[in-house]
């Protein structure tokens, strides 16, 4: 110390700058020995001290390298790793540097070491033996992975490296000596491994760690990509998963090799089974701990940072095949994404990532006192003083509650993620499962829970367990519903909505339904409140048991509450899918899918709050169609982008609703009533749209692995089925104001623009405007619709004793033509009425206007119409159809029949 003093002395270096490297030698003994060893670095050490290396800075200091003699080499990339390293210690030592500046320029020197090697010996060996080749010739490189923090450039200080080294394609060398690709690449990999850990004079670069290589310290030293394939499609396990999730190609051409690992790590389906995966290799850390007397190591330890990746990548496993968002390597990001994507609240997060910055940082000053890779707390004196002087606190006891603070946090924040239900208390239910319990004992219990068909259900339990479908499922799956069935059971006996029986026959037809994917039976097992939600829905809705069963990708959903119950915001929908649909760009098929999921997704949610919260009808209805609106307005979009014979960047073309989306009315089975228009002057626009049009039918109406978009029905364009499929907005208006028919008139007023270019759609509303505002002899509109609605009344012939509540006399249908009838006879007398606001807001208007002479008639048929959506509504949660005994609804049907008949002057 006193001799680096001396020195600095010597070179008149400023009070600050020689306090602040006093202070480093006074913390490291490491950095001490380096800096007065190697004094001719104090100046450069000096001159950079307040630059930040960026990786072309550090791949700089590489370059004077690699025309040297081997030892010359190899001596050169030693004193440029702890000249940097110097250099980290004493800008993070004296605030000059954060954790994420240390950590990126470590993680850059080791990738920029690796390519130094690499480049050095590969040219050597060449001459050697030539260049190694594939079968057709093409050069091969050696292809170098950074696992763990390396990959996830989030490398310690003092860190070893963990590597695997692979190449494309087999085949030879093009020397005299020729040699296969396997022995080359073998001998080089020895040769980069040798220069980076090797210890000499001059210390080591960084010490290398192979074992995560396929089938480990007894595999072979390189594999090519097909052997790779081969090794993680057959004996893959997940550990590997795990540890692949931060895998990354750090030196030569990785494209390829990321294409091929993807599916393997990041899979296609939610994949909850890597919640008990993870729980087990914590506990094989922790017995390791335990063995190892590790409990003051702060990686491996307690609440330590093993924990907190581990949270981050249980969900990078779970959900990162379906959220390509997730797909990232640094800790850091994939928390900040798990926030962003509502799936983790941001308070705790943001509380978690400081803990874990923390503990890093610590964890670096471990490492800085004498170069060592260590995260254990020292038992010295010595060491606990070097590491309380870099943290400036006065004593151990201080320094270890602050860190218990954060030790404990991330423990919690684990052990929330990660709990395990115990299911100790469900012994009677387990047996009951089981077959255990002898008939008189199980139909008791059954009872004494509250379930009234004691004896049908113990069958169809025992019919259920017996079943081919389970006894032939995989033994992870059998594992996993024998788990979940006692949840079940404890669970729907205490439902309210329908009876207890009702409510484990729906959830157990579900269940049977997704019994072959143990990922959904580990989510439900994992996540009991999930399993609560399920057995409420389906209690209180077949049509949601059904739903879910089809598309049980679903059941990701019911496990965030927060944005569960959220109501949808429309622009906020439309932005994550037009990002989805981004991130998928150039593979239909998987916009597709994902556009479906997407859908399906914001249906359960709407479906959620429907039955768990006193939601309205009419907000039901509005989230139904916005969310309809959002998928057709990024479809537009999105099959433009498709489509390879578009002229231009955005389509002049757009979407208008009619029927129900038009007059935001959707329900949960409700199709699309939609027609095309556009107005574009180039010649082949015709063509191009119709070609269009008919893509993005066929993208709501196909069929794929994840259900169906919508169902869409065009038979409201000009001249119906036999009519062109997109018109010009021009085409439109003359069809509109010379050829329509007064039923067209009467659709029309619940039409409106709902997706693609906003001046069309604008010109859409001047002509809709037109057609309803003009004068209509009111005697010829009372016949037209009257005879309409008989043709209808003469096709849907109601059933004796019955009242139908769409298409029965009084029903809603009537509600429909009585306010098109008022809107089409006086909206040229009444600018208001051509708005589309809805029928009750037009029927309370009409009655304000004095066109419906009793307001409080116009307010007995709104409440009428009302009760009619909420009963159809209801039915088909229930999966049942809206008709009531004729001797129900008479005081709305009275209402109804009565307008109709004051309007038009005859009884219906």
């Amino acid at each position: 110390m006193q001799y680096l003093a001396q020195i600095l002395t010597e070179k008149q270096v400023p009070s600050t700058e020689r306090a602040y490297l006093l202070h480093a030698a006074a913390c490291s003994p490491f950095f001490a020995r380096f800096v007065t060893k190697h004094t001719d670095f104090i100046s450069d050490l000096l001159d950079n001290l307040y630059k930040t290396y960026k990786t072309e800075d550090v791949n700089a200091l590489f370059l004077c390298a690699k025309n040297l003699e081997e030892p010359a080499f190899l001596q050169q990339i030693r004193l440029i790793r702890q000249r940097l390293m110097a250099h980290m210690i004493v800008r993070d030592l004296n605030g000059l540097a954060d954790f994420a500046e240390v950590v990126e320029t470590t993680s850059a020197l080791a990738e920029s070491a690796i390519s130094a090697a690499v480049d050095f010996y590969h040219p050597r060996l060449a001459e050697t033996y030539g260049a190694p080749r594939d079968a057709s010739g093409q050069a091969q490189q050696l292809i170098v992975v950074g696992m763990g923090k390396l990959g996830g450039r989030e490398l310690n200080v003092s860190s070893d490296i963990d590597l695997i080294f692979a190449y494309e394609h087999e085949g030879a060398t093009d020397g005299e000596k020729s040699i296969s690709n396997q022995d080359f690449f073998t001998r080089l990999g020895k040769k980069v491994i040798a220069a980076l850990d090797d210890v000499t004079a001059d210390g080591f670069v960084f010490r290398v760690d192979m074992r995560l290589r396929p089938f480990g310290s007894e595999g072979a030293l390189v594999c090519n990509l097909d052997a790779l394939e081969d090794y993680y499609q057959n004996y893959g396990r997940e550990w590997e998963r795990y540890a692949w999730i931060k895998g990354r190609a750090v030196h030569g051409p990785g494209a390829a090799l990321s294409k091929l690992m993807k599916p393997f790590v990041f899979r296609k389906y939610l994949d909850f089974n890597a919640y008990a995966s993870m729980r087990d290799l914590k506990i094989q850390i922790q017995r390791d701990v335990v063995q190892r007397r590790l409990t003051n190591n702060i990686k491996l330890g307690r609440g330590g940072i093993r924990e907190v990746e581990f949270i981050a990548q249980v969900f990078q496993l779970i959900r990162g095949g379906q959220v390509p968002d997730l797909q990232i390597k640094p800790t850091l990001a994939v928390l900040d994404c798990l926030v962003a994507r509502g799936m983790l609240p941001r308070p705790e997060v943001e509380a978690l990532k400081v803990s874990y910055v923390y503990l890093r940082n610590l964890e670096h000053r471990l490492m800085y006192i004498d170069d060592q890779q260590t995260q254990d707390l020292p038992d010295s004196e010595t060491y606990r003083a070097y590491l309380l002087q870099m943290l400036g606190h006065a004593d151990w006891d201080s320094f270890m509650a602050e860190l218990n603070n954060h030790r404990d946090l991330v423990q919690r924040f684990f052990d929330d993620t990660f709990k395990d239900e115990q299911t100790h208390d469900l012994q009677q239910e387990t047996a009951l499962w089981q077959g255990t319990l002898a008939s008189a004992e199980a139909e008791q219990w059954l009872q004494q829970q509250g379930y009234t068909r004691a004896s049908d259900l113990r069958h169809i339990l025992q019919q259920t367990r017996n079943s081919q479908k389970i006894q032939q499922l995989p033994e992870q799956s059998r594992r996993r519903l024998d788990q979940l069935m006692p949840l079940l059971l404890r669970e729907a006996a205490q439902q309210q909505s329908t009876t207890p029986d009702t409510a484990l026959i729906r959830t157990l037809d579900l269940l049977e339904s997704i019994c072959r994917r143990a990922s959904y039976l580990a989510l439900l097992a994992e996540f009991p409140d999930a399993l609560a939600l399920v057995v409420k829905l389906c209690a209180a809705s077949p049509w949601i048991a059904q739903y879910v069963s089809a598309h049980p990708v679903l059941l990701d959903e019911l496990l965030n509450k927060q944005t569960l119950f959220k109501r949808l915001d429309a622009a906020q929908l439309k932005a994550e899918l037009t990002h989805h649909m981004q991130q998928l760009a150039g593979d239909v098929e998987a916009q597709m899918d994902a556009m479906r999921h997407f859908k399906h997704a914001n249906v359960l949610k709407i479906a959620a709050q429907d039955l768990m919260t006193a939601l309205p009808l009419e907000s039901i209805s509005d989230d139904l169609s916005a969310l309809a609106e959002v998928i057709l307005q990024v479809s537009v979009q999105t099959v433009w982008q498709n489509v390879s014979f578009k002229h231009r960047d955005l389509p002049l073309f757009s979407v208008i609703g009619y029927g129900k989306l038009g007059g935001k009315e959707l329900g949960y089975l409700s199709d699309l009533d939609i027609i095309f228009l556009y107005d574009d002057a180039a010649e082949t626009a015709q063509d191009i749209y119709a070609r269009f049009a008919q893509r993005l039918n066929t993208w709501f109406n196909t069929l794929t692995n994840a259900g169906l978009l919508y169902e869409t029905d065009l038979q409201l364009r000009p001249d119906g089925n036999s009519g062109l499929l997109v018109s010009t907005v021009q085409a439109f208006a003359a069809y509109q104001a010379q050829k329509a028919w007064v039923w067209e008139h009467q659709a029309i007023t619940r039409a409106r623009f709902v997706a693609g270019d906003t001046a069309i759609g604008l010109a859409f509303e001047k002509i809709r405007h037109q057609i309803i505002s003009q004068p209509r002899p009111a005697a010829t509109l009372k016949r037209d619709i009257t005879q309409m609605r008989e043709k209808m009344r003469e096709a849907h012939k109601p059933k004796a004793h019955q009242f139908e509540v769409k298409q029965g006399l009084g029903g809603i249908i009537d509600v429909e033509f009585i306010v098109q009838y008022l809107v089409l006879a006086h909206a040229a007398q009444h600018a208001s009425l051509t708005e589309n606001v809805g029928n009750i807001a037009l029927l309370q208007r009409c009655a304000q206007l004095g066109l419906i002479a009793s307001s409080v008639l116009a307010t007995q048929v709104a409440d009428a119409y009302r009760a009619y959506r909420t009963l159809i509504h209801h039915a088909k949660l229930q999966g049942t159809e809206a008709v009531v005994p004729e001797d129900e609804l008479q005081a709305e049907r009275l209402a109804v029949t009565q307008l109709w008949h004051a309007l038009f002057a005859e009884p219906v």
